[in-house]
């Protein structure tokens, strides 16, 4: 009877966690999403988790790491929850204590979170305590004055008030959710016009990729998002402000309207994420349309010494980047469109930096607020105490796209395709070679410029059997890439992509 009971009670400590989170959600509405528990929590543990640990994440879960990380969190707190509503069933003092500490974790998380006020503790404290109420409600309400819970209509009010309770706080934490999107920016970003750019990008040809290979542009839905943000920042473009300050002669604050109305450049630039793996698709390549860093840079009139451009995000991540590469004659920019739209919100809207030739988590700062000159002696982005190098320049490499690593084909001409990249060199050369034998020269297609990817096709005549088949690309500075297999810490993962297929 007594392990039946703290069941019972273990379920009831699962339907008060439900509670206090949807209550919690509800208020996150007026105090901000970040201060939602789980989000406030799941970004305490972003922020502290060991460079080795994201990094396996990302392998594992790709883009949907955060989602990953959410129901993660979401199972260690019903966990925890049901050893707190098993202990309650003995001594609600336990259970008190249990919701307590879910209460002080909340609000250390929330306050702990960029630009949180006090106000951002609220939707944890509220929570707590009605979670403290529904767990009381639960196991003692019904009481009179203090049976032992070992009949049956005790048993089953107890079972059906905890199904009920964790109903309806998906309930609430679906509505508080739901409420707090309606609060998004897409209306603002729906209603922004680009301006025409001073200097466009140049005409593409026909899109020359065969069936499996990647397209040269990749589209606003498809492009990849590796980030540090749980909940994408809702950034209102009216309130919207970049500073460019530190170590300049010059500071600088430029509202929305006045970044769009500078001269713009238009540019294919190809992306890529350090943690993409050998053949991986952490990459993609899209036109984007911004101001150039260089202009804005020199009229903020750097220090010679300030060697490091620190980028801050809304959401409190940094990046550091050389202000060389920002001011060399690269095409470095303040992006605001992607594709000849808006910037999507999940990509940044409503400006982000884009610099070509770096690995995103050095350079690429979403939801950009501020560009702080300073130095790399003198400050570590995000990223470098977790393990990563400070410079990242993008290595050269090259991907099968065609066939598929375990694919099947039929004997005789079988096209292999794919993209290699070495952006600010740019591909002279790429070869595929089957089972280490010669290496073949591929066909490269047109590029408009040193700083996307590159298409490259070969026609095989394959015979049958078990084939491996291999990619290297040589960039125009004469390097071929390295055949030295690496991880991606700490700096970009490196090798010959390669791939078994089956000829019948």
């Amino acid at each position: 009877m007594e392990k039946r009971l703290r069941l019972l009670g273990a379920v009831a400590g699962i339907a008060a966690a439900a509670v206090a989170l949807g209550v919690a959600e509800l208020i996150a509405v007026l105090a901000g999403p970040q201060s939602a528990p789980i989000i406030a929590v799941g970004d305490v543990v972003v922020d502290n988790v060991p460079g080795s640990v994201k990094n396996f994440a990302v392998s594992v879960f790709g883009t949907h790491d955060k989602t990953a990380l959410i129901i993660g969190t979401f199972i260690l707190l019903a966990i925890f929850a049901a050893v707190v509503g098993a202990l309650a069933v003995g001594d609600m003092r336990f259970g008190y204590a249990g919701i307590a500490v879910f209460g002080v974790i909340g609000v250390a998380a929330a306050l702990t979170r960029p630009h949180a006020g006090i106000g951002a503790a609220l939707p944890s404290i509220i929570g707590a305590l009605a979670g403290a109420a529904a767990l009381s409600w639960l196991i003692t309400g019904w009481r009179d004055p203090r049976p032992a819970l070992d009949g049956a209509p005790e048993r089953r009010s107890l079972l059906v008030g905890s199904l009920i309770a964790i109903a309806g706080g998906a309930v609430l934490g679906v509505v508080g959710r739901s409420l707090g999107e309606r609060r998004n920016v897409s209306a603002a970003r729906n209603s922004v016009n680009l301006p025409v750019p001073a200097s466009p990008a140049p005409s593409l040809p026909p899109d020359a990729a065969v069936a499996g290979q990647t397209h040269f542009v990749t589209s606003n839905d498809d492009f990849y998002r590796i980030d540090t943000a749980l909940i994408v920042p809702q950034v209102d473009p009216d309130t919207w402000t970049l500073r460019i300050h530190g170590r300049v002669g010059k500071p600088i604050e430029l509202t929305y309207a006045q970044l769009l109305a500078r001269p713009m450049i238009e540019r294919y630039i190809t992306l890529a994420c350090v943690s993409n793996e050998v053949g991986g698709d952490l990459i993609s390549n899209a036109r984007f349309l911004g101001v150039p860093l260089k202009d804005l840079l020199e009229e903020a009139r750097p220090d010679p010494a300030a060697d490091q451009v620190i980028g801050r995000s809304a959401d409190g991540f940094t990046t550091g980047a050389p202000t060389a590469a920002m001011m060399d004659g690269r095409d470095a920019m303040i992006a605001v469109g992607m594709n000849g739209e808006p910037l999507p919100v999940e990509h940044g809207f409503p400006a982000r930096v884009v610099v070509p030739g770096l690995y995103g988590y050095v350079s690429a700062t979403k939801w950009v607020t501020e560009l702080e000159l300073s130095s790399f002696a003198d400050f570590d982005a995000y990223w470098v105490p977790r393990g990563w190098s400070q410079q990242a320049p993008i290595k050269t490499e090259s991907r099968i796209d065609t066939p598929r690593d375990g694919g099947k084909k039929s004997a005789g001409q079988v096209v292999i395709a794919g993209v290699a990249w070495a952006q600010r060199r740019g591909i002279s050369k790429v070869e595929v070679r089957v089972d280490d034998g010669e290496w073949k020269t591929a066909t490269l297609d047109p590029v408009p410029s040193i700083d996307t990817w590159r298409q490259w096709h070969l026609t095989w005549d394959a015979t049958p059997g078990q084939h491996r088949l291999q990619v290297r690309a040589t960039d125009n500075a004469g390097a071929v890439q390295t055949s030295e297999e690496a991880p991606p810490p700490p700096n970009g993962a490196s090798g010959y992509h390669t791939i078994k297929v089956k000829i019948s």
